[in-house]
């Protein structure tokens, strides 16, 4: 910028020099002009002009020089009058662009990449607003679905104390069922809000990623089984990472999870893991409804679900997804999700070591 300014400086000094120059000289040429003139011709003002006329030349040089200084020293302030007028442009709720003067060109490339930045940061913020109410209308419903079952049939065991024991063994059953669904939404909350708050530390070890598999396979097979679906995995030998077995242990708990709800009945979930230089990839992949490429490119957003699973009162708060990416992050990988085919691949990449 203060090149520039400097630059503009130069430029208004050189243009004040050569028209101070030119002014200068074309004065002395119709002084020289005038002094041959005049005394050829036999006129009383002719004459009365000659003699007057060096006088004539001095008053020429001083108004002339008085309104080219003026002129120069408006220059500066009219620019500035400019800038300033394109800071409240800056600012407007448009698309019209900043111009300026030529000498300030690239101050005005500057000032409309600011008043760019400055809408796409308004546009990204009510995104934003947008997307934390939609998340307040989730919560909502998430929650009020299983509180509203639990009310309702605590209500019927207070109403009616003499109710049969077997049905009221089953309403029992069904607010506790409600009260513990309602109970893994609130810890998922607190869960992703932990991670985003950056409060959640890490506890590495060396991790056999064979065992660890085998154990979380071991853990949803009920899950798995429900739908007549199974997993099967392969590890290279010797797979070996330095992480935190509890959190990765809850990023293939949840991945796995997320497999059998939407896999197929009676097909197979396929887990691999192998070395890629000094990371490990592991993929989870599964046979399912081919996801449409904007549901992919959303899908680790929070409170996301796919298809009708957000009008049930089944299922989690769709932060399985964010909390896994949080993770992997945490763990300096990546993950990434693809779909095509009917078939749906999850992808983790992990340095093996820090």
């Amino acid at each position: 910028m203060k090149k520039k300014q400097l630059t503009t400086e130069k430029r208004l000094g050189v243009q004040l020099y050569l028209v101070l120059f030119l002014y200068t000289v074309t004065g002395i040429g119709l002084d020289i002009l005038a002094q041959f003139i005049f005394p050829k011709f036999d006129s009383k003002i002719l004459s009365w002009l000659y003699w007057r006329i060096d006088m004539i030349f001095i008053f020429y040089l001083i108004i002339g020089f008085v309104c080219i200084f003026n002129y120069f020293w408006k220059k500066p302030w009219g620019y500035l009058d400019e800038v300033i007028s394109a800071t409240q442009t800056v600012y407007e709720q448009n698309d019209h662009p900043v111009a300026l003067s030529d000498p300030l060109k690239e101050l005005e490339e500057q000032l409309n990449q600011i008043k760019l930045s400055v809408l796409l940061s308004k546009q990204v913020a009510k995104e934003a607003e947008d997307r934390k109410n939609e998340i307040v209308m989730y919560l909502a419903h998430d929650i009020r679905t299983p509180l509203t079952t639990v009310i309702g049939y605590l209500s019927l065991l207070h109403e009616a104390p003499d109710m049969p024991e077997k049905q009221k063994e089953k309403y029992v059953q069904i607010a506790l069922s409600k009260a513990e669904r309602l109970e893994k939404l609130i810890n998922e909350l607190f869960e992703i809000t932990k991670y985003n708050a950056h409060t959640v530390s890490l506890k590495k070890e060396k991790v056999d990623l064979q065992c660890l598999l085998a154990q979380v396979v071991d853990e949803i097979y009920p899950s798995l089984s429900a739908k007549g679906n199974s997993a099967a995995f392969t590890v290279d030998d010797d797979l070996v990472v330095y992480a935190d077995p509890e959190k990765l242990a809850r990023v293939f708990s949840n991945l796995l999870k997320n497999a059998a709800a939407y896999s197929y009945p009676n097909t197979e979930i396929i887990i691999t893991a192998k070395r890629c230089g000094n990371s490990v990839q592991i993929n989870f992949e599964n046979h399912g409804r081919t996801i449409e490429p904007e549901q992919i490119s959303g899908i680790f957003e929070k409170f996301n679900r796919l298809d009708e699973a957000r009008l049930s009162d089944t299922g989690g708060a769709g932060l399985g997804l964010s909390i896994a990416e949080e993770i992997i992050r945490l763990h300096g990988g990546t993950i990434t999700a693809f779909s095509e085919n009917e078939m749906v691949s999850f992808v983790i990449m992990l340095p093996i070591s820090d």
